[in-house]
């Protein structure tokens, strides 16, 4: 599981307030580092399986180049418009790409879940669209570190 968040625990997440979260928020900032070393950050939607992050992403990206050359990745989902509203996670670790690229429908007992959770979550149906340009990737975090100031009104 990912390590433990030692800065800042008076406002992290419990992981049911991580869960919850993350089941219900649909954006999230992935960053990547570039074959030159430059660092690259884009939007995508995501679903979350309590405990890997699923993207869904356009297999023709610099964000896949750039993970298929180097796997690893930081992950941000955050919320709030004021300081007191702020909360967010960040997620990093090293990426898997699964099933058949670019994603047709092909069977893939280990996307069931997550294509589920994905089709239910961004576009209210149980079975998942496929275009034949996206492809999953999975994190499973080796850290985890988030926050919600509005702990901090209790402090």
């Amino acid at each position: 599981m990912a390590a433990t968040q030692r800065r800042g625990r008076r406002i992290m997440m419990t992981p049911e307030e991580l869960d919850a979260f993350l089941a219900t928020e649909r954006t999230c900032r992935v960053a990547t580092v570039s074959a030159d070393g430059a660092p690259h950050v884009s939007t995508l939607w995501f679903a979350w399986d309590d405990t890997s992050v699923w993207l869904y992403s356009i297999t023709r990206s610099k964000r896949w180049a750039d993970l298929r050359a180097d796997p690893r990745v930081a992950v941000v989902v955050d919320t709030g418009e004021e300081y007191g509203e702020l909360r967010g996670v960040e997620l990093s670790g090293t990426v898997e790409f699964v099933g058949e690229a670019p994603r047709t429908g092909e069977p893939c007992p280990e996307l069931a879940v997550p294509e589920k959770l994905f089709a239910r979550k961004l576009f209210g149906m149980d079975e998942m669209p496929h275009d034949g340009r996206h492809g999953w990737i999975r994190l499973t975090p080796d850290a985890i570190a988030s926050w919600d100031f509005r702990k901090l009104a209790g402090l």
